[in-house]
This record gives C-alpha cells, sequence and structure tokens, in this order.
C-alpha cells in the first residue's frame, strides 16, 4: 500500500510542474539489453507498473529503458524513491537524452522527432514486402578532407582514447594500439551508421565530440570534477555529485556518501620509507571497508589492492615516492559496474602528486576509537574465544562454541586454522593453524585432579583480544565432578567472562587440568561465579583418538601469581570465528 501511495504522489507531483527546456531534460535509466525482443518484453512489465515508462535505441547495438522525461529534480526524487522501494534495480541512474536514438517504446511515440527505429534483420525478413524509407543523414560539419586534416593532428594517446570509445560503442574489437587500421576505419564508419551519419570511415570533429558526450553520459550525475588537496598533496577527480569532503584523519583525506548512494573516496598522504608503505598495504586489509576476497599485487614501491563482496567493491593503489606514499581509495556498490570502472579510469587517469604531504598530526582533535583505524572501521570477527597449544606444530584445544557456523577460523586475527575434531557433547574442538607455528609454550596436562578448594586460574581472553593478550582469573576448585555427578567436568568458583571459555585451567603449578566451557544454554539459571570445566583426562582421550600425543605434568612448584601470567601467556591463544 506504501509502494502504491508513493507511485501515485510521484505521478501527481510531476504532472503538476511544467518539464523544463530540452537541455534540462533528464531520464532515469533501469535497464538496457542487446536484444530487442528481450528488452520490449521487460519494458512490458515495468510499464504494468510504472509510470513514464519509454524505450529507446541507444547505438552499438543497445535498447534501453528509461523512465522520464523529468527535470533534473525530479529524476532525482525518482531515482532515490524507487530505489527504495526495490521498483527498479539498485544500479539504476540519471541520464541524458543525447545518449539516445530512435524511440521504440511506447509504440508509436517518437519524442525525440528521430527516425523510426529499424527493426533487427530477422525481424525485417518477416515483413519483406515493406519497403523501409532511407534513415535522412545529417549534414556534415567537415569534408573528408577537414576531418582527415582535424584527425591527423590527434596525439597517440588521444587516438587510444577514440579506440576505447569505440570499443564501448560496440563497434571495434581489435587491440587499442592507436593505429586507425581497416578495423578501426571499419568501426568508425559502423558508428556513423548507427548514428544517422554518412558512413565514410573518418570522424569528424563533431562526430569525435558526439562520441565522446555518449561515452562520458555514464557518468552524469557524479558531478566529476578536479580536486586540489594542498593538505594531501594531491590532485585528482572526485565524483563530487555523490561524495563530499568530511575529514583528515591521517592517512587518509575522507570523502563519504553525501547522499542516497553508498560510495566513499579515500586520498592517501603520509611520509614514509618501504616498511611505512607495507605496513599500510596489512592495515587497509583489516578495514571493513576492503573485502577480503579480490586480487591483490605488491612490489617495492606500490601496492594494488581490491576487494569485493555482496555489498560493494574497494579498489586501493598506493606508491611510494621521494619518501612519500601517496594514492586513493574509491569504494563503489555492487551492481554498478560500468560507472564504477569508468569512475576508475577517470580517477587513475587524472591523479597527479603536488608538493608536500599530510602531517601525521593533522585531524588530532578528531575522536579516538579502539575499533577505528583513522577513521575508516576494523574488520571483527563474528566472535572471539579462547585456546590453548597443545603441541608444538600449532594445535590448539577450545571450545565448540568458538568454532559454530564459521565460514573462516583465525588465532590471532591472523593465522588461519583448520578444523581437526569436533566433540560436541563434551564442547571440545581441536584445531590447527594452517602455516607452521612455534608457540612460546605448549600445555601440560595433569594427571589426577587437584585438592578441592585448592586456587586455580583460567587464562583467555575475557575481552575477546581488546586487550591484546590474556588475562589470568583466580578462583577455586569446588568439585572435581558436574551437578549430576559427571566424572568429565569439575566445578569452579571463579568470575569468568564470555571471551574466557576455552581457555586452560591450571593449577598452582602451572599444569592444566581442564578447559573451561561456555555457560549453559538451558533453562536453569546458575549463580554467576559457577562455572564448569570439561577435565584433562577427556581433552586427552579426545586428542589421542586423532592421533595427537599430550605433554603431561603435575609436579614442580607452586609459581607466584606473576609466574603463573606469564607461563599461561605463552600458551593461550586467541580463537577468531569470522
Amino acid at each position: 500500500m506504501i509502494r502504491q501511495f508513493h507511485a501515485v504522489f510521484i505521478v501527481l507531483f510531476l504532472l503538476a510542474r511544467p518539464l523544463a527546456a530540452q537541455q534540462d531534460v533528464a531520464w532515469v535509466q533501469v535497464e538496457a539489453k542487446r536484444s530487442l525482443a528481450e528488452v520490449q518484453e521487460r519494458i512490458r512489465a515495468y510499464d504494468a507498473r510504472l509510470p513514464d515508462v519509454n524505450g529507446f535505441a541507444l547505438g552499438g547495438g543497445w535498447y534501453g529503458i528509461v523512465l522520464g522525461p523529468y527535470t533534473e529534480d525530479d529524476a532525482e526524487r525518482v531515482l532515490r524513491v524507487y530505489r527504495a522501494e526495490g521498483e527498479i534495480p539498485r544500479d539504476s541512474f540519471i541520464t541524458r537524452t543525447m545518449r539516445f536514438r530512435q524511440q521504440f517504446w511506447p509504440v508509436g511515440a517518437n519524442l525525440l522527432n528521430l527516425p523510426e527505429l529499424a527493426e533487427p534483420e530477422e525481424e525485417v525478413e518477416a515483413q519483406a514486402a515493406e519497403t523501409e524509407p532511407e534513415p535522412q543523414l545529417r549534414t556534415i560539419d567537415e569534408t573528408p578532407a577537414e576531418a582527415r586534416r582535424s584527425e591527423a593532428a590527434l596525439s597517440r594517446d588521444e587516438r587510444m582514447e577514440l579506440q576505447e570509445m569505440l570499443k564501448w560503442a560496440g563497434v571495434y574489437t581489435a587491440a587499442i594500439d592507436g593505429a586507425f587500421g581497416r578495423g578501426t576505419r571499419g568501426a568508425m564508419a559502423a558508428w556513423q551508421r548507427d548514428n544517422g551519419h554518412e558512413p565514410t570511415g573518418v570522424l569528424t570533429t563533431m562526430q569525435r565530440d558526439e562520441l565522446e558526450r555518449q561515452y562520458n553520459a555514464i557518468l552524469d550525475g557524479l558531478d566529476l570534477e578536479l580536486v586540489r588537496e594542498d593538505t594531501a598533496g594531491i590532485e585528482m577527480a572526485i565524483p563530487t555529485g555523490v561524495v563530499a569532503f568530511t575529514a583528515y584523519k591521517p592517512p587518509f583525506v575522507h570523502f563519504d556518501a553525501s547522499g542516497e548512494l553508498d560510495a566513499k573516496v579515500l586520498m592517501i598522504s603520509q611520509p614514509g620509507d618501504q616498511n611505512t608503505l607495507f605496513g599500510l598495504y596489512d592495515i587497509m586489509q583489516t578495514l571493513e571497508i576492503v573485502p577480503e576476497t579480490g586480487p591483490r599485487e605488491r612490489d617495492g614501491d606500490s601496492f594494488v589492492l581490491t576487494g569485493q563482496d555482496d555489498r560493494f567493491t574497494s579498489h586501493t593503489e598506493a606508491r611510494l615516492q621521494g619518501g612519500e606514499i601517496k594514492g586513493f581509495t574509491l569504494v563503489w556498490p555492487r551492481g554498478d559496474e560500468e560507472r564504477r570502472t569508468r569512475l576508475l579510469d577517470e580517477m587513475r587517469e587524472s591523479f597527479r602528486r603536488l608538493e608536500g604531504v599530510m602531517s601525521p598530526a593533522e585531524g588530532v582533535e578528531t575522536e579516538q576509537n579502539i575499533d577505528l583505524v583513522s577513521g575508516l572501521e576494523i574488520r571483527r570477527p563474528n566472535l572471539s574465544r579462547s585456546g590453548f597449544f597443545v603441541d608444538g606444530r600449532g594445535t590448539v584445544v577450545t571450545t565448540v562454541q568458538a568454532v559454530d557456523g564459521c565460514e573462516k577460523i583465525t588465532f590471532d586475527n591472523r593465522h588461519e586454522a583448520e578444523l581437526l575434531g569436533l566433540d560436541e557433547e563434551r564442547g571440545i574442538a581441536v584445531l590447527r593453524a594452517r602455516e607452521s607455528l612455534a608457540p612460546a609454550r605448549v600445555a601440560a596436562l595433569r594427571e589426577g585432579d587437584p585438592r578441592l578448594q585448592s586456587e586455580v586460574a583460567v587464562s583467555g581472553f575475557s575481552y575477546e583480544g581488546r586487550l591484546g593478550a590474556p588475562t589470568l582469573t583466580f578462583g577455586t576448585l569446588s568439585d572435581i565432578k558436574g551437578l549430576q555427578d559427571e566424572p568429565e567436568l569439575k566445578r569452579l568458583a571463579l568470575s569468568a567472562l564470555p571471551g574466557d571459555s576455552g581457555g586452560p585451567v591450571m593449577d598452582t603449578k602451572g599444569a592444566v587440568f581442564g578447559m573451561l566451557l561456555p555457560p549453559s544454554e538451558d533453562a536453569r539459571k546458575l549463580p554467576g561465579d559457577v562455572h564448569f570445566a570439561a577435565d584433562a583426562a577427556t581433552i586427552r582421550r579426545i586428542l589421542q583418538d586423532l592421533g595427537i600425543t599430550a605433554q603431561s605434568g603435575g609436579g614442580g612448584d607452586d609459581l607466584t601469581p606473576e609466574a603463573l601470567t606469564d607461563h599461561a601467556a605463552g600458551m593461550t591463544v586467541l580463537v577468531n570465528c569470522w
């Protein structure tokens, strides 16, 4: 009902307003297809539920479905409302009349007063008896000789750009080399035919401008402007229609989304050397704006990072030159790949290093947050728990809760791990690092139980890694069995936090006699200081079933709290579930 109200409101609102002059006309393009039959099927579906549906040939064999015509403001309102309601694709965008050729929908309409759309060859055969009128050719602005002279003045880069545009138009498939041979001439003639010009194979100055306008129409609405940032020492083209400057947070200058489109641009600027560059490369990959999937390239003085997920695509590139690291990041919504690619090309082409670099002290008055790096959110795991090393190969024992439903498991946020075994009944999981690790200390599993009411300690990442190191929580051994006399459980009296689950439970000599289990999720509510541990004998049996031999311990002198803390820190590991 709400959608219907919005649609009716938009129709009534737009009918009440006169359309602006032709040069101000805007349209919302929602789809484009190569097949006229396919696009006619899709356009009927739109026409059945939305007003102002039109179809135009776009040139290069493409046919577009658009809504309009509107004023600029009305087009933006239509785009925002229909996209929010899911009536049109998220990659719909505002376009201009200059992109359109003949109109094919509604049947008989001709808003642009162009020759009627010629049907595809296979459809013409079915109507061979009908004679199609010859398309009316437009007057050329230059003679062929003049066109050749103006073409000869083009630089090699300009000739390559022209080939790129012809390729985009769908008429050129050969190499982008700046050499105008038979393939390029044929492509020019094909574009001229598609756009109502005499097919001479040599584009005039006005025709090249027309092709460039078509090529750049995809960027309409982005308001691409050359922005000079003296603080960062960078000049580059930025889509000021969708992002705006927000803050200096070294090493980044932030340009955040200013409207409906969820986009972001960062300028990167900082002094440094190769180590600084490599550190930036590593840090970028921990940020939410750089998804883990995508190609990564790094050499001695530069890197390129591309990440993509179902929400957005992120592209970062930076280069070290003269003790200064400069570059940029573009974050763009998925599903709008043509505009993203074109925009990225424009940003890369326009990027220019100016004198100076942003000071690390710039923007120091901004709020600091442990979850942010220079104003950007760090990628966080879904859940983090504790575990402990049981051999020198990087094998870890932890709680089942730490690995439940994970797409990826890591140790200490960076070392990928694989699951070796799982005992859901006893709540124990066994993991091993995919790469070779050398633990500072390996747990020694105690033979037998400590004395009742003796002092014990659990080592764990109580705050799920925020402190950067495990903490020790002291308590007492309340019972050597569970509440229902389960012999494999030990009851503890201590104040543990969720992050401690999976951590080693030790006696005063540092021997491990159990693994801390997470609180039970049944209906019983136990006192806050009541916790349980899976005992060492159970852990040892599970490891033996996997062919892993655990060390044994239990003798020696009592350790001081400080020594016990150091002892525990060497064997305790943070287990991350992503």
